[in-house]
């Protein structure tokens, strides 16, 4: 078996190693692999901030059955005309005891328009709940993909470091016979340290990354997680922006939840209008009696029944100002509401253009860049192997190799952070052609 041969074998074997071995995590930390599947299906299930949300929208729910009721009726037990000398509820014929009751209604619409805000507000809750769940799935999946990509960096220097170390050993048999030089050796052994340095500085961003992850999900933050080694590296085709940005204005939580914002604002303006008419009570009251009249008969019982209204004297203050303010705050909605479809807009273009561009540079590491950097080492290690290529230039050729198939573990990381990014902009999943 050639040097070429033996250094591939070895690596092929050590490599199965590399994910528990650099990464530091045991089977007995994290037994479970966590795709990203589930990991989104956790932050959904475990997330605090969504269920706080979840539960606002849930009592935003009941509000417009109750804004829609009349309001409670008033009971009234009074004593009329007692006599202040005697207290007695013979000795004069008004003397009453009372029982009433009354009953307010509001002007005709107007409770149909509080119960209309009201249903207008809850819904906007519900889609405040779906907009923060895209928010999580998409946050969730850049830190599982960012995590992913570090897992990767640290798996090809974790490669390098033994294909320098056997570069090493060549060099010294090399050196030993005469063939060689010292100075080829210390060239291996500092690409070796700064190897060495890449790993911790990597390895220090993963366990960043494993917190951030840990507390999306709720865990523990210092929690191991040991992510899958191999993925699905097949990169879809979009449908064209200009039809995710036309589906947008349904599809996204944000822009619906403002739309209903704006709908419950409309409602307090027609609200405010309505107030320029009064509101009624009507009430009934009875009237016990005790004692008897001079000729000897019983007393009658009295009956009443009351009807009242507010007037609406005052609408130049009142009124007037209200339906103002009303109308200023439908404008600050209707306006809101613009902005957020121009931010929409410029998230679902922005992602897009993330993603093509990605996936461009994917490709291209996939079937170009990398292809030729591999192909150049295996020519440049036979070339120094029969003495016709500088050391230096071989390990040149080795440490490109290694930065192209990190930038290729960055450019897919990155191309499926920015499909996460358009997914959540545009609203839904289906997107793809």
């Amino acid at each position: 078996m050639n040097f070429r041969s033996r250094y591939w074998f070895n690596s092929l074997i050590r490599v199965l190693l590399i994910s528990t071995l650099i990464l530091g995590v045991s089977i007995a930390q994290a037994s479970e692999v966590l795709t990203l599947d589930k990991a989104v299906a956790e932050v959904l299930s475990a997330h605090p901030g969504l269920a706080a949300i979840e539960a606002r929208a849930k009592a935003l729910a009941t509000i417009p059955d109750q804004a829609g009721a009349l309001p409670d009726p008033s009971l009234s037990v009074n004593i009329v005309n007692l006599p202040l000398d005697s207290l007695s509820f013979n000795q004069e014929g008004m003397t009453q005891f009372q029982v009433g009751i009354t009953q307010a209604l509001p002007y005709p619409g107007k409770l149909a328009l509080r119960s209309q805000t009201a249903r207008h507000e809850a819904e906007a809750a519900s889609a405040d709940v779906k907009e923060k769940q895209l928010q999580l799935v998409r946050d969730v999946k850049t830190v599982w993909w960012n995590l992913f990509y570090l897992d990767r960096a640290l798996e090809v220097i974790a490669q390098n470091q033994i294909l320098l170390k056997q570069f090493v050993n060549v060099a010294e048999t090399r050196y030993t016979v005469g063939q060689g030089l010292q100075q080829d050796i210390l060239l291996a052994q500092l690409e070796l340290s700064k190897l060495s340095d890449s790993a911790i500085r990597v390895q220090n961003m993963r366990e960043n990354e494993v917190v951030r992850l840990n507390i999306l999900m709720d865990r523990p933050v210092a929690e191991a997680i040991l992510l899958p080694v191999v993925v699905d590296e097949a990169l879809l085709v979009m449908m064209s922006v200009d039809v995710l940005q036309q589906r947008v204005e349904t599809t996204r939580p944000s822009l619906v939840a403002q739309i209903k914002r704006m709908g419950a604002a409309r409602s307090r303006v027609d609200l405010a209008k309505k107030d320029y008419a009064p509101d009624f009570k009507v009430g009934a009251i009875y009237g016990l009696r005790n004692g008897n009249n001079p000729d000897g008969s019983g007393r009658a019982d009295f009956g009443s029944v009351m009807f009242s209204m507010n007037l609406p004297l005052y609408t130049g203050s009142k009124q007037d100002r209200a339906v103002d303010q009303r109308n200023a705050e439908w404008m600050q909605q209707k306006y809101q509401l613009h902005d957020q479809r121009n931010q929409v807009a410029s998230q679902v273009q922005q992602a897009m253009i993330d993603y093509r561009r990605a996936g461009e540079r994917t490709q291209l590491f996939q079937q170009k860049i990398l292809p030729q950097a591999r192909q150049t080492v295996d020519a440049m290690l036979a070339g120094y192997q029969v003495g016709k290529v500088d050391f230096l230039d071989l390990i040149r050729s080795q440490t490109t190799l290694y930065d192209y198939e990190t930038q290729y573990w960055k450019a897919l990381s990155g191309a499926n952070q920015a499909l996460a990014r358009l997914i959540a902009a545009v609203g839904e999943e289906t997107i793809y052609e």
